[in-house]
């Protein structure tokens, strides 16, 4: 009897298994510049993100965990961190009188958020909260590569799909829809550098942006690595040698 439910519950297990392996949605894959153990992020694709992020993403998504002076990693000088921090607000004090105000940004203030607390984020968005983006690279499966697939996933809905009211069908996306209707199309940025800005470009702009933004340290850490793998092999030399001169006339 024993054996027998055993064996019910082997194929019952199957066919979940089976089942879920036909829903699983399959995230196409990117070669990216700091993929690999020699790689490095793009900073000119960085900064054109950081662009991307500031003129359609920040209307509803903060970046928390970022300050404007971190963005001295990606190439911007000084001046320029301060004047594109000028350009928002945030909210400091209390003055005097004992009330909050608002001021422009500096360099060691964090990414304006837009909106004052989350009851407001949700009220803005329909009751669907807008998630941080400081580390959606790092929070999400397939990281980069499900945030590129996302931004390009939104197709027309198949006939036989039915889309409630207030939500997109996206090819990407788990049961396929979201509260988030597109939000990049060819030539929804201008580039300062020529760039033609087609979707695929923005959208591989922008997630290049917040891979840098999830893990700004990972060009540090491989670099220490190598010099880690690089002392090792010496070490490793110098411990040979070492052994080789010790125990060279002793007859085993």
């Amino acid at each position: 009897m024993r054996i027998f439910s055993l064996f019910i519950l082997t194929i019952l297990l199957n066919v979940n298994f089976a089942g879920a392996a036909g829903s699983k949605i399959d995230i196409p894959k990117y070669d990216w510049s700091w993929k690999g153990f020699f790689g490095t992020y793009d900073r000119s694709a960085a900064q054109r993100g950081l662009k991307v992020y500031k003129e359609v993403c920040s209307g509803c998504h903060s970046m928390n965990l970022i300050a404007y002076r971190n963005l001295a990693d990606l190439g911007f000088s000084e001046q320029q961190i301060k004047a594109i921090a000028s350009e928002s607000l945030v909210e400091d004090g209390p003055n005097e009188d004992g009330d909050m105000f608002e001021r422009e940004a500096i360099p060691s203030d964090r990414f304006a958020n837009p909106y004052p607390n989350d009851n407001a984020a949700r009220a803005a968005n329909n009751g669907a909260y807008p998630p941080d983006l400081s580390l959606i690279v790092k929070a999400r499966p397939k990281g980069a590569d499900y945030i590129h697939s996302l931004l390009l996933g939104y197709k027309d809905t198949p006939t036989d799909f039915k889309v409630p009211e207030g939500m997109w069908y996206n090819k990407y996306m788990e049961g396929h829809l979201i509260a988030m209707p597109a939000p990049l199309m060819d030539g929804a940025v201008e580039y300062d550098d020529g760039t033609e800005p087609t979707l695929e470009q923005l959208s591989s702009d922008v997630t290049t942006f917040l891979a840098w933004a999830a893990e700004p340290s990972l060009e540090h850490r491989k670099r220490l690595g190598i010099k880690v793998l690089l002392f090792l092999i010496a070490l490793f030399i110098l411990t040979y040698i070492s052994k080789e001169k010790i125990w060279r006339d002793i007859k085993h």
